[in-house]
């Protein structure tokens, strides 16, 4: 192995030691209780502001090693810039964990994931604009057809059936479990080899097709791509700077196999548009109801609230971002593909798949995908390896769901 790769793969396992241990999401999500005991009062005929506590944390230890790891690579190496970039991510994650419960949560949230006021790449449209497109296509549909394709008409533990059997097909084996989970904010969530539905969810039909494509043949895939990384083992783990690329991929992924349905951009765009509305000074009870309003059931919208205000003062003027990432990254991700196509680029599309990373890092590995440094991807979704009409998939689905992503 030549000194400049094993130099930065000994980096690389440093920071993965360091970063282990700064879990995110979990470490800021809310207690079961909390939405029990507010649903509750709800049903009742009260409104009560919920009540929340965050454990007090210090990751002065691991923001040190990963400042160590930054200082050592060599930012003109690929794997170099690559480092230098994700320990810093994992630092600014650190310190939003310690600030748990603060206003300063905000800010390194919106380091971390931006701000939904933020310019689109190529043009003078936000996020919002982009959230505000998608409601305006929502409200021009038939109410009834909206109702009928939100309908939660499946458990948890049929959606848990029904997916596990669909992995077991892929895989040809019991590798990736679904399991429930009573603790978990989101309605999915996904490792290597773990997909984890919440408990007291209850799941439209057409989420089954969703999540398996998010989830499993995103999320996941690309987890267990990246354990195959010997050089490179981080890529199996989601550094806060691969959000936006990962999230844009899960959603992609998504449209281009016509499983993104209306309802389902409806509920994304509503998080983003949520997400400003606190920026500007909304409380929780505030966006819940704005939640509510929309037609999401009191459980939902309690979640989905619960996701802007992770980690944050439930005052109003602070919000957790990250829903931000999930229409930009989807733009990125469609223009990253259509370009690709048109520059007949398709291993790129595919490399994606190879782990955990961003758009830029696909371009700056190339080389080392090209000398055997880092591994193709293994696992593939069934869209991308037989990818032969992946470019007709991409125009007929944009069409299909009526989404023109080049002309919001």
């Amino acid at each position: 192995m030549p000194d400049a790769i094993a130099h930065h793969a000994a980096l690389d396992a440093r920071m993965v030691a360091a970063a282990r241990g700064i879990r995110l999401l979990g470490l800021a999500s809310w207690a079961p209780q909390t939405q029990q005991r507010f649903l509750a009062a709800f049903a009742a005929g009260r409104r009560e502001m919920p009540e929340v506590v965050y454990p007090t944390l210090d990751f002065a230890e691991a923001r040190r090693e990963l400042a160590a790891v930054e200082a050592a690579a060599d930012a003109q190496h690929p794997l170099g810039a690559y480092l230098i970039e994700s320990a810093q991510s994992w630092d600014v994650a650190a310190r939003l964990l310690e600030a748990l419960g603060t206003g300063a949560v905000t800010a390194h949230a919106v380091a971390l994931y931006g701000r939904p006021d933020a310019v689109l790449p190529g043009g003078a449209l936000t996020t919002c604009d982009a959230a505000r497109h998608f409601l305006r296509i929502a409200e021009a549909y038939d109410p009834a057809l909206l109702g009928e394709a939100d309908d939660p008409t499946v458990d948890a533990a049929t959606l848990q059936v029904q997916l596990q059997g669909d992995l077991d097909a892929y895989f040809g084996v019991r590798l990736v479990e679904v399991a429930l989970d009573a603790g978990l904010i989101a309605k999915a969530a996904a490792g290597a080899y773990r997909l984890r539905l919440r408990a007291d969810a209850r799941y439209s039909p057409h989420d089954r097709a969703q999540l398996l494509q998010h989830e499993a043949f995103v999320h996941s895939l690309t987890a267990l791509n990246g354990r195959a990384q010997a050089v490179l083992p981080s890529l199996a783990m989601a550094a806060p700077r691969t959000t936006a690329t990962q999230e844009g991929l899960a959603v992609f992924a998504e449209q281009i196999t016509g499983s993104l349905d209306i309802a389902r951009m409806k509920r994304i765009s509503l998080r983003t548009e949520a997400i400003a509305r606190a920026l500007d000074g909304a409380d929780f009870l505030q966006v819940f109801d704005y939640f509510h309003a929309a037609g999401q059931a009191p459980a939902e919208s309690f979640a989905s609230a619960q996701r802007v205000f992770r980690g944050v003062p439930l005052s109003g003027g602070y919000a957790f971002t990250k829903d931000t990432v999930y229409l930009r990254g989807l733009i990125d991700v469609h223009t990253f593909f259509r370009q690709a196509l048109a520059q007949r680029q398709l291993p790129l599309c595919r490399q994606l798949f190879a782990g955990k990373m961003t758009l830029d890092d696909v371009h700056r590995f190339a080389p080392l995908f090209d000398d055997g440094t880092l591994q193709p991807p293994h696992w593939l979704p069934p869209w991308l390896a037989r990818a032969g009409g992946l470019a007709g998939m991409l125009a007929f689905s944009l069409f299909a769901n009526r989404i023109r992503l080049d002309q919001l």
